[in-house]
């Protein structure tokens, strides 16, 4: 049987390989004074705006022109919102027929149930996306209006909800760290941005129906919904309470309980998602780097602009292994169980993603410090580990290690946000096309575990 090189599945993969090739291309003449970019930087930097990631080998800011910071802005919105969506949207517009296996990629790829009209879906995300953008960008300006300009609000905004993390300023949002009002807008642009387009069309009108009727109880959300943002929430507290005991509690630069709050929440948010950071990560403590590190491994919802294995994987296997404690067969999350399929794929998605990250932290120790002595190179495999975990949950935080990256290492970094960004399980189902079934079952025999 002949086989489809390019299947529904690996189709985004050329896709956001040719956007990444073109913004490099692009990216090398719009730097400031005629600077120099090389080849591997550009294609890093359009990589990183493309994945939306953030991070960063030059100062975004200063380096690049007006007309670069337009384009990084362009694939910041073109990787956020999808190659595959845009696509899709423009087949919509000609009135092509879309094929159902391209319809059902589309639903996998932006819902957790295929079977969806994509026309009034696409239309929505649009909608929403960039009403949400300009109300961002509108809000950032009116607060801040001599920390940032029209264009730099709107670059803001659009990186705050793509969850890029790209800013303008060299210091990020630390300059805001007590700005309760700077902090509050990026957190919901970052929040909205990360929960998923199927539960943000779902939310934001019940949100709506509960503000006119808060006493109505047939207004209810999907089972689906409650998951995300309930595991959303209880991320984001529990970051935040741990970042604060970590940070604050005697620290003798503690600068407050109002900084010390924000910056902890803010952090907590954006450690998951985003990338922008309130706090100096270099300064941070290793318990909270650590703690950071297993929020960007999570990262945000399915069909979001966030990266890592997804909220939803994250409770599902939280609910096998509670289930394993207590001695279930069926993994339960509020009134339903976890059919057996999307167990299997938690736990192969989880493993996949562990496999990425080790190899990725062992070719990092080779290309950046591989011959240098453990008590010389003290500190740097914690860097290593956190700009590779960074890279891989597409947050774009950086201990500092970012601009150091030698060329393998750049190299290293790059392929890990590309997969970070399209996501292991979209690679799983891009290898499975070429993968054959077997039409038989071997005896099985049982194996001494433990």
């Amino acid at each position: 049987m002949k086989r489809k090189i390019l299947s529904p599945f690996s189709l985004p993969i050329f896709y956001f390989g040719s956007v990444i090739l073109v913004g490099a291309f692009f990216l090398r003449s719009s730097t400031n004074n005629n600077s120099y970019l090389s080849w591997i930087d550009a294609i890093f930097t359009a990589t990183s705006a493309t994945c939306v990631t953030g991070l960063a080998v030059v100062d975004t800011g200063t380096f690049f022109n007006t007309t670069g910071h337009i384009i990084i802005l362009i694939l910041i919105q073109l990787g956020g919102l999808g190659i595959m969506t845009f696509t899709s949207l423009i087949f919509y517009l000609r009135n092509r027929r879309v094929s159902l296996t391209d319809r059902i990629a589309v639903g996998q790829s932006l819902l957790h149930d295929p079977a969806f009209n994509i026309g009034k879906f696409l239309i929505q995300i649009f909608a929403w996306t960039f009403l949400i953008e300009i109300i961002g960008a509108g809000l950032i300006y009116i607060k801040a209006p001599y920390g940032f300009s029209p264009f730099s609000a709107l670059f803001h905004s659009i990186s705050a909800f793509c969850n890029a993390g790209f800013s303008l300023h060299s210091d990020s949002l630390i300059a805001y760290q007590g700005d309760i009002g700077i902090n509050f807008i990026f957190i919901m642009l970052i929040v909205l941005g990360g929960i998923g387009f199927s539960v943000l069309t779902e939310v934001i009108p019940y949100s709506i129906k509960k503000i006119r009727d808060p006493k109505k109880k047939s207004i209810k959300l999907s089972w689906y919904s409650s998951v995300v943002i309930r595991t959303s929430l209880f991320l984001i507290i529990s970051g935040a309470i741990l970042i604060y005991i970590f940070e604050n509690i005697g620290n003798k630069h503690y600068h407050g309980f109002r900084y010390a709050v924000l910056s902890s929440i803010f952090q907590s948010v954006s450690c998951r998602t985003a990338g922008f950071n309130s706090l100096d990560i270099s300064q941070m403590t290793n318990v909270s780097l650590l703690i950071m590190m297993i929020l960007m491994v999570i990262g945000g919802a399915p069909g979001s602009c966030a990266g890592g294995v997804k909220v939803t994987t994250f409770r599902v296997i939280l609910a096998f292994i509670f289930a394993q404690l207590k001695g279930q067969k069926q993994s339960i999350i509020g009134k339903f169980a976890v059919d057996e399929g999307t167990l299997n794929k938690a736990l192969m998605l989880t493993v996949f993603s562990v496999i990425i990250i080790m190899s990725s932290i062992i070719f990092l120790n080779i290309t950046e410090g591989g011959r240098v002595p453990h008590i010389e190179a003290r500190g740097l495999n914690t860097e290593i580990a956190f700009e590779v975990v960074s890279a891989f949950g597409t947050v774009g935080l950086t201990t500092g290690l970012t601009p150091k990256l030698s060329f393998f290492g750049k190299i290293v970094i790059t392929i890990l946000m590309f997969i970070g960004r399209l996501g292991p399980i979209l690679f799983l189902s891009a290898i499975k096309n070429f993968q054959e079934d077997k039409l038989y079952l071997l005896p099985q025999e049982n194996m001494l575990i433990g």
